[in-house]
């Protein structure tokens, strides 16, 4: 397992960390087999989706902030059940493919970190298992 941070600047964002788990498999020198990107904090997931129009990225968080307002009047004391609740819904972990020593995703795909509750420095570990 390797691990990386994770820098955000806002409280919600999707940051693109796909470049990142690409040299992580790269390095592990595994060319066919699976990698498992996952995200170990509440408040934060993972999730693959379109990188090439950032208007993407925007409408997700968008939607996401509409479908669970901040100020819905939850009664966790931290005041961030909102992000609790999006990054389950997103998910803390994702896997990905690897052929050739490489992520094998789609034409427009990439892997972001998805923040809800930033700015704040963050972890994700990548896991990359070979086929047998």
């Amino acid at each position: 397992m390797k691990t990386f941070q994770v820098r955000t600047r806002s409280r919600a964002e999707l940051v693109d960390v796909t470049g990142e788990v690409a040299r992580i498999i790269a390095e592990s020198g595994i060319l066919e087999g699976l990698a498992t990107v996952y995200v170990p904090h509440t408040t934060a997931g993972v999730t693959i989706n379109e990188n090439a129009d950032p208007d993407v990225k925007r409408d997700i968080i968008a939607f996401m902030d509409r479908l669970i307002p901040r100020d819905w009047g939850f009664r966790h004391i931290e005041g961030n059940s909102d992000a609790h609740i999006k990054a389950s819904m997103m998910g803390f972990s994702a896997q990905i493919p690897v052929t050739g020593g490489r992520p094998a995703l789609g034409t427009w795909q990439g892997i972001y970190f998805a923040e809800f509750d930033g700015p704040r420095s963050r972890k994700c570990h990548v896991t990359v298992t070979p086929s047998r």
